[in-house]
């Protein structure tokens, strides 16, 4: 239902008959799904995103399933593991990273892999930073002390242990989601801070390993903008004609061409390379 309900607004969307399209029905068919969309009140994009690229998933996987020859149910339960569901949203949005995780009494490192389609980035700075510094800042090793420790198989105990992750599969499309909030004094704060991020040539070899080709550079295609504050405010979105290269300002029922200077704001909030 969900996959149904997105088809017919992307058709709407491009077939070009309207001046403009309401979401109205697919906002509905997820709202059943989950009952925080029901609310006329406003909602996180990011967390919005998440479950649409979930739903779709679901709906949309193909199950590959590699079994043994013979047909005992043993060696059927044995092969489950190489079951492998995929569908256009994984081979899309789906990136692969890995941390090593290295102990830092016997040095021993392991590795441990992650999937994500959205990656969530800290903002470093409070008046002005870089994408790339967000990313430096995410990618950074960190180090697990005290109740942070990790367990050890070598040493046989808890032991203090650094942290760095890769990026062992770039995605087709990748996402970023700019945490623009802060705690203080027990309450979430908005941060207005003004993000720099390129129109093009997006480099992510300096975060990957191994060292990719050509096709770790991105390009900008959308953005989202947030104004407002966190429980009250105003999305819109910019986003680039794959054909034209032309950019495009929606904002509810507006949607005006733009230049693309106008597309660098300090209000993004999800970048879509």
């Amino acid at each position: 239902e969900t996959a149904t309900a997105f088809g017919s607004l992307m058709s709407d969307m491009w077939l070009g008959k309207f001046d403009c399209v309401s979401p109205e029905d697919f906002f509905s068919v997820l709202g059943k799904q989950y009952q925080t969309f029901r609310k006329r009140t406003q909602q996180d994009a990011q967390e919005f995103l998440i479950c649409v690229l979930n739903e779709l998933h679901e709906a949309l996987k193909k199950v590959r399933t590699q079994l043994s020859s013979t047909r005992c149910i043993t060696n059927v339960k044995a092969s489950r593991g190489n079951v492998r569901e995929t569908s256009i949203i994984t081979q899309l949005f789906e990136g692969q990273l890995s941390y090593g995780i290295t102990c830092l009494e016997c040095k021993t490192t392991t590795d441990r892999p992650e999937s994500f389609t959205v990656l969530s980035l800290p903002i470093p700075s409070k008046s002005s930073c870089s994408l790339q510094d967000c990313l430096k800042c995410f990618f950074k090793q960190d180090t697990l002390t005290q109740t942070n420790q990790i367990h050890c198989s070598c040493c046989g105990t808890k032991q203090d242990a650094a942290v760095k992750g890769t990026v062992t599969k770039a995605p087709q499309i990748i996402i970023f989601h700019l945490k623009r909030f802060e705690w203080q004094g027990g309450r979430r704060r908005k941060l207005s801070t003004a993000v720099s991020y390129p129109l093009s040539n997006l480099d992510l070899s300096p975060y990957s390993s191994p060292l990719p080709g050509k096709e770790a550079e991105y390009s900008l295609s959308a953005v989202v903008n947030h104004t407002g504050f966190l429980d009250d405010g105003h999305y819109t979105a910019f986003c680039k004609h794959s054909l034209t290269q032309t950019w495009y300002s929606f904002d509810d029922a507006q949607i005006t061409k733009i230049p693309n200077c106008p597309v660098q704001t300090n209000t993004a909030y999800l970048l879509f390379y």
